[in-house]
């Protein structure tokens, strides 16, 4: 990773100049044929696809409960405690978004409210690929648990060994037991159109790569989606005080995902850029996944040194990133500079893995800049709101006027009329 100094401005243009080639056209093309495919010919595409994308013969997709409980056993001991106590932070923290629905009766003869209802079928994307993610299970099924959804519909990609334990292990501590393995864009057909086997959701929550975020794009509107994410992404802000080594070693977190991923250090110190820079070659050395994370920071990794801590904020705001980290002095107290980012990790000990893993908060997040207009995956992408009203006929004739005469000024004669009904034949007091 290079170091790049520069203002605001400058360091902008850098960013969009070096940005991700769009090769979005492409798949989208490849993506519609799948989607067409799936919608023909429902398991008979599944069936196809499995075997060109995860290299395996698939004939019964439904896994059954025997199967899910078996790899719950094959699990360690050690993986299972871990998962447990991630479920307990992850309940304790979603159970606070809970909605309530509300009922006014401040006017005479008016009654007007708000419910709160539980979505009827979920299905819920478990990524495969390069790694595996039984965590994402618990961040997504977990909150649509508390939101009341009945019916959850669990699909993930298989390899050579079918569906890992660890992730049937997540699926089985959270009560998931309609399990399906298929992944990809024709997983997230599957979901939205129905098949033989899989049944048709209102609503596809989870994230996955180009070709699943492509998928619930255009499917969009035949399903309700959560967001359409792309590749992992942090940004750290620090000063000259934070330690090298630890935004070494968060940066890599994220490079080690995928060759996309985009790691970003905005600092006000260089001599704290030279430590990091020399820090990711050290921790690179030993690293598992070092080929990957290595292409990633080549590719989308940055190292700026900015002149100041309101360019520091600027730029990172504009980046909207899906991590943010601030390990500046006194974190706390910077956190009203924060006007985009899908979640914020204040202090040298708030490592993001925490996030990931552990802390509570959901690892379901925009990414790609559209923390401008995206929330993290909670209880409220679970549930729908039905306003309810009700009026008296004194209440109504209060009304009256107001209602007919925007109603015309629409031009929409029967609204006026559907009101003024009620009136003909008043002959005084309630009819």
């Amino acid at each position: 990773m290079k170091i790049l100094t520069g203002d605001y401005a400058t360091l902008i243009e850098h960013l969009e100049r070096s940005g991700q080639q769009d090769e979005q056209e492409t798949v989208e093309n490849q993506v519609k044929d799948i989607l067409r495919a799936v919608k023909e010919t429902g398991d008979e595409a599944l069936i196809t696809y499995t075997k060109k994308f995860d290299g395996v013969d698939v004939v019964d997709f439904r896994l059954s409960k025997e199967a899910i409980q078996a790899g719950y056993e094959q699990t360690t001991p050690e993986v299972v405690a871990a998962l447990q106590a991630a479920k307990k932070n992850i309940e304790s923290f979603h159970q606070k978004q809970k909605q309530n629905g509300f009922v006014d009766a401040e006017k005479s003869g008016v009654i007007r409210g708000q419910l709160v209802l539980p979505l009827e079928t979920v299905g819920i994307y478990v990524p495969g690929g390069t790694a595996r993610y039984p965590s994402s299970v618990l961040m997504n099924a977990l909150p649509a648990k508390i939101a009341g959804v009945k019916k959850i519909v669990m699909i993930t990609p298989p390899d050579v060994n079918g569906v890992p334990d660890g992730i049937l292990a997540a699926a089985a501590i959270c009560g998931i037991d309609e399990i399906y393995q298929v992944g990809g864009a024709q997983g997230i057909a599957a979901l939205a159109y129905g098949t033989e086997t899989i049944p048709k959701v209102d609503k596809i929550v989870g994230p996955g790569n180009v070709y699943v975020a492509t998928a619930k794009k255009l499917l969009f509107g035949e399903v309700a989606i959560d967001m359409i994410a792309g590749p992992s992404e942090i940004v750290v802000l620090a000063d000259q005080f934070a330690n090298p080594r630890f935004i070494a070693a968060d940066l890599l977190s994220q490079a080690e995902h995928d060759t996309l991923a985009r790691s970003i250090l905005i600092t006000t110190s260089e001599e704290l850029a030279l430590g990091v820079q020399s820090e990711l070659e050290a921790q690179l050395s030993d690293l598992p996944r070092a080929k990957i994370a290595r292409q990633a920071l080549e590719d989308h990794g940055y190292l700026f040194v900015v002149p100041d801590l309101k360019t520091q904020f600027d730029l990172m705001n504009a980046i909207a990133p899906e991590h943010l980290e601030i390990q500046i002095a006194e974190p706390m107290s910077h956190l009203s500079r924060v006007k985009h980012a899908g979640s914020v990790f204040l202090g040298n000990y708030a490592s993001e893995p925490l996030g990931d893993y552990l802390a509570g908060p959901n690892h379901v997040l925009p990414t790609s800049g559209t923390a401008r207009f995206f929330s993290p995956l909670g209880v409220e992408d679970f549930v729908k709101r039905t306003a309810f009203i009700s009026y008296t006929k004194e209440a109504l004739r209060l009304e009256q006027e107001a209602v007919t005469v925007l109603a015309r000024e629409e031009g929409l004669e029967a609204h006026a009329r559907a009101i003024e009904v009620r009136f003909e034949e008043d002959v005084g007091g309630e009819q």
